[in-house]
């Protein structure tokens, strides 16, 4: 898997199809990169402030972090 790399312009964040064509995350995991990355840079990235802003809870965020990490190490293995 790759950095991610996205275009922000004020209301629209242009991210590649590889992110949503990634068969090894889930929906979860991607909506919640989605938004990431839609995030200003110096936007503090905590699982509190990330569960504020969705209706998800710091545990099902957590659970979406774990999985994108854990899929990231894996690739890198390969």
């Amino acid at each position: 898997m790759s950095v991610f790399r996205v275009e922000k312009s004020r209301e629209f964040t242009v991210i590649a199809n590889s992110v949503f064509k990634d068969r090894t995350l889930s929906a979860k995991a991607k909506g919640l990169l989605v938004e990431m990355l839609s995030l200003p840079e110096n936007w503090d990235y905590t699982l509190k402030g990330l569960s504020h802003i969705n209706r998800e809870g710091v545990d099902a965020i957590r659970d979406a972090v774990r999985e994108y990490t854990r899929e990231r190490a894996r690739m890198k293995l390969e």
